[in-house]
């Protein structure tokens, strides 16, 4: 199985898969980031028109700019790094999105612990919201939007409307004492809605109120929603990490295949074409493609026959051959004393 894997990480095609598909999955994500910027920019400018809500995560416009500017910012980063083989953008990019998928992990994590302290800060983000819930054309809408879907009125219960100027009991206005219409039980289809079908409302108990409003709020409406469809749930949660999950990893097995490339024999130093004289405007570059970015066999830099001293640093050669010579005369020595020797012997023994 590792001989397989390493032939099919080595062939071209493999490199050309990984390289072209981070790079539309990047591109998809970057237009998408644009379009979110843009929506958010354009409900930015009409908010500003009639703005009197301060608070920013209060408003959806700010949220969407602050999610398509990150979405298209990193997208681009990797857009380009893929593309351009890059390495330093493509880690980068990486580490950009592991950071921001060990950011969101780490939110769910803290708000599952904690979950009275998020639900008591939740429940103060939607009481600042009511207050400015006519002045703020935005939110209006996605409250009333989630009252209706999950049959709920307020954040942590129908009573977070007194907060609201036109709401609170001592008003003398139709609204007064009551809650929106959105709030109200749900009516027969092609029935004509009360808008006042809330009216007086908030002076009642939960008990009375059976059958006319919702008396839960939309904050613990929200999570029993979670909890009976567990499914949907995960599904949200996948569909959130699962795309970040994959750019990760797509990045992660590019930037490995770049860094082996740049590791391995055959890959050319630009320095040292740079101090060999080399000019780059004579580079023949048919068939790099509009983006400049695709090989070719036999490569773009010609290859010359014999390299110029200056490709490379210079280098201490040891004299094998004299090494080799050298060894025998070592071990000569003391057997040309031994035969000194012996002819010694011979002498005296002739003479004797």
């Amino acid at each position: 199985m590792p001989d397989y894997y390493t032939k099919w990480k080595n062939n071209i095609r493999f490199y050309y898969f990984i390289k072209f598909t981070l790079n539309v999955y990047s591109m998809l994500f970057s237009l998408v980031g644009l379009c979110v910027l843009c929506v958010g920019l354009y409900a930015e400018v009409e908010r500003q028109k009639n703005r009197t809500l301060e608070g920013v995560f209060l408003a959806p416009a700010v949220v969407l700019i602050l999610l398509g500017l990150v979405m298209f910012t990193v997208s681009l980063v990797g857009m380009v790094g893929s593309l351009r083989d890059n390495r330093t953008l493509l880690h980068m990019f990486l580490c950009v999105l592991c950071a921001l998928l060990a950011l969101q992990a780490l939110g769910l994590i803290i708000a599952l612990i904690f979950e009275k302290k998020t639900s008591a800060l939740f429940h103060k983000t939607i009481q600042e919201g009511i207050k400015h819930y006519y002045d703020d054309l935005d939110f209006k809408n996605i409250l009333d939007y989630v009252q209706r879907k999950f049959s709920c009125c307020g954040g942590d219960q129908y009573s977070d409307w007194a907060v609201n100027q036109y709401h609170f009991c001592n008003g003398t206005g139709p609204l007064a004492c009551g809650v929106p219409y959105t709030c109200c039980v749900g009516h027969k289809v092609g029935e004509v809605v009360n808008t006042l079908c809330g009216y007086q409302t908030l002076k009642e108990q939960r008990e009375v109120l059976d059958g006319i409003i919702h008396v839960r709020g939309c904050i613990h409406a929200v999570n029993l929603w979670m909890g009976d469809n567990i499914g949907a749930t995960i599904g949200l949660c996948c569909a959130v990490g699962l795309p970040q999950l994959l750019g990760i990893l797509l990045s992660c097995v590019f930037w490995n295949l770049l860094v082996e490339m740049s590791e391995s024999e055959d890959m050319v130093d630009f320095k040292i074409l740079k101090r060999a004289g080399y000019k780059y405007s004579e580079l023949d570059l048919d068939g790099a493609g509009w983006c400049l970015c695709l090989p070719r066999d036999g490569g773009y830099l010609p290859v010359p026959d014999s390299e110029p001293d200056t490709w490379a640093p210079d280098v201490t050669f040891v004299d094998v051959d004299q090494v080799k010579i050298q060894e025998p005369i070592l071990h000569s020595i003391p057997e040309t004393k031994m035969s000194a020797s012996n002819i010694g012997v011979d002498e005296v023994d002739s003479h004797a």
